[in-house]
């Protein structure tokens, strides 16, 4: 099967229709290996778009068996310096290539993974998401409640819990909760982070009677949906988070559902609440991802040079 046998649909996913059984069936295990669902459509464009890239260089190369280095090194450069993706991105790509060569080398379908030794780009320890300070935040909460029990709702969570978009999303109504510790009840919600894990996360109240208030009757299904009964999609809340920003009159740059985390944690972070902590709020897996945010934030007040010199001084006093 040659890579041109896979066809690739608008949106940027993958299409097995065209192509031979074997490769349906192994794309399709693959899919179905990533338990996430905003990996999984991530990790599908990032495949149709090396699949794509593939037919037009390499047209007589098999995808599954032919594919060595050489072509994954092409298409790291094609990345960086055609299309000018962002460092990030293309150690995204190679995420995805590592996981889906891994998953046919797991299954014996390849002797071994051609991205095994493909140098990974840098990617900078600072964030690059545009972060909102309080006031911002506060003045986008009151838009999005002008706006709609909807929006009001799903902003809420999104600030005051820093949740992903994507968990956000696929959290449904039957996620929703009551558990009594010790002597207080806490409204809860249950949502899926990245990998799978499984976590129970309070809501303060504010934001359950903004969640309660808007699902009304309704007791299945997923929270956020349309008029219609549809789920809302990541680029739905993107245009939202635009919109109420405008609104508010926020020109900083580019914002989107991330800056609402991204202001989450930092401002956690700017009330001293400890790194580990903030960590398990946002359910960073590694701490450092963490403290990119807390790079990322230009608070020079606290640098420790300030402290050194501090001290420095009232040596020389004595």
């Amino acid at each position: 099967m040659t890579t041109g046998e896979i066809a690739i649909r608008d949106a940027g996913t993958l299409a097995t229709t065209d192509a031979t059984e074997d490769a349906q069936e192994l794309i399709r295990a693959w899919r179905l290996s990533l338990t996430n669902e905003r990996t999984r459509r991530a990790y599908e464009r990032d495949l149709a778009s090396f699949i794509e890239w593939l037919a037009k260089r390499y047209p007589d190369v098999h995808l599954i068996a032919g594919v060595g280095r050489k072509q994954v090194d092409e298409f790291v450069r094609h990345s960086a310096e055609v299309e000018g993706r962002k460092p990030s991105t293309v150690a995204r790509r190679l995420s995805t290539l590592a996981s889906f060569y891994g998953y046919l080398l797991s299954e014996e379908q390849i002797d071994k993974s051609p991205v095994d030794r493909v140098k990974r780009p840098k990617v900078s320890d600072e964030s690059n998401t545009v972060g909102l300070d309080a006031g911002q935040v506060d003045a986008m909460l009151s838009e999005a409640q002008k706006d709609g029990a909807r929006s009001y709702a799903l902003m809420m969570l999104l600030a005051n819990n820093g949740t992903r978009v994507s968990e956000a999303l696929e959290a449904k109504i039957t996620d929703l909760g009551r558990h009594r510790v010790k002597d207080r009840e806490h409204r809860t919600l249950r949502i899926t982070r990245k990998g799978g894990k499984i976590v129970l996360v309070p809501l303060a109240p504010t934001t359950a009677d903004a969640i309660d208030s808007y699902i009304g009757d309704r007791a299945d299904g997923y929270i956020f949906v349309w008029s219609t009964g549809g789920q809302l999609q990541e680029s739905d809340v993107y245009k939202l988070v635009n919109r109420l920003a405008k609104r508010a009159g926020i020109d900083i740059g580019k914002i989107g559902p991330h800056s609402l985390r991204h202001s989450f944690v930092t401002q956690l972070l700017d009330a001293e609440v400890p790194l580990h902590i903030v960590q398990d709020a946002a359910g960073h897996v590694d701490p450092r991802t963490t403290q990119r945010y807390n790079r990322a934030r230009n608070n020079l007040d606290k640098h420790p040079t300030y402290l050194l010199a501090s001290l420095r001084t009232s040596t020389d006093a004595e």
